[in-house]
């Protein structure tokens, strides 16, 4: 059964919701967005829900030194790298950390990138979303879950797979069935508007998910 991330959480009742949903991972953006949170806030959002779902944070283009401070001071579990990542950023902050790096891999069309294989062995998990030349991360369009299948199956290796990327409560079975995914991501899949969380639409993500 996939697991359940609500990202791009912007305000503790959302992060309660998530909690209350049997949500495994929750989300905070500590990078250039619209959803974007500063470190002491992502910290104060997470208090109420620190012993009940993995705290993540996603980053874009930060240093990795700056990433490393800003892990500690929201007080994260994971870290999901959304730039221009590389096995050796992911190693660095790694061994900074100690936390769990999950590395995103944008995807253009059916074509698997060519460094998918590289990242997926350095990262945790590889976090399967849509590419966007405008944006790294939270497009909301959907990958093409049937085509994906087999090529991300044969490549990935060990490392665990994040599905984002226009997952909504009425299509994550789907993509759940074609990819198998050990993580379902959702952030404006479940938004009334940027950052706020419709309730009823979180509960129907997780109760879909979970078949």
């Amino acid at each position: 059964m996939a697991e359940v991330k609500f990202c791009g959480l912007m305000r503790a009742e959302d992060a309660r919701m998530a909690a209350t949903c049997g949500a495994r991972y929750a989300g905070v953006i500590l990078t250039t967005s619209l959803r974007a949170l500063d470190a002491p806030s992502a910290a104060e959002l997470f208090e109420g829900v620190r012993d009940s779902v993995h705290r993540v944070g996603v980053f874009g283009r930060e240093e990795p030194d700056d990433i490393a401070r800003l892990a500690r001071e929201a007080g994260l579990d994971v870290i999901q790298l959304h730039g221009d990542t590389t096995p050796a950023i992911v190693r660095r902050l790694h061994f900074d950390t100690g936390l769990r790096i999950w590395a995103a891999v944008r995807v253009a069309g059916n074509e698997l990138p060519d460094n998918f294989e590289s990242i997926a062995a350095a990262a945790d998990a590889i976090v399967l979303d849509t590419f966007s030349p405008d944006m790294l991360g939270g497009t909301g369009q959907r990958l093409d879950w049937a085509a994906l299948a087999a090529p991300v199956s044969r490549r990935r290796g060990k490392a665990s797979l994040v599905l984002a990327g226009g997952l909504t409560p009425g299509n994550v079975r789907q993509a759940i069935e074609a990819l198998s995914p050990d993580v379902v991501d959702v952030s404006s899949g479940v938004e009334i508007s940027p950052g706020v969380k419709d309730h009823g639409l979180m509960r129907a993500f997780a109760e879909a998910a979970r078949g």
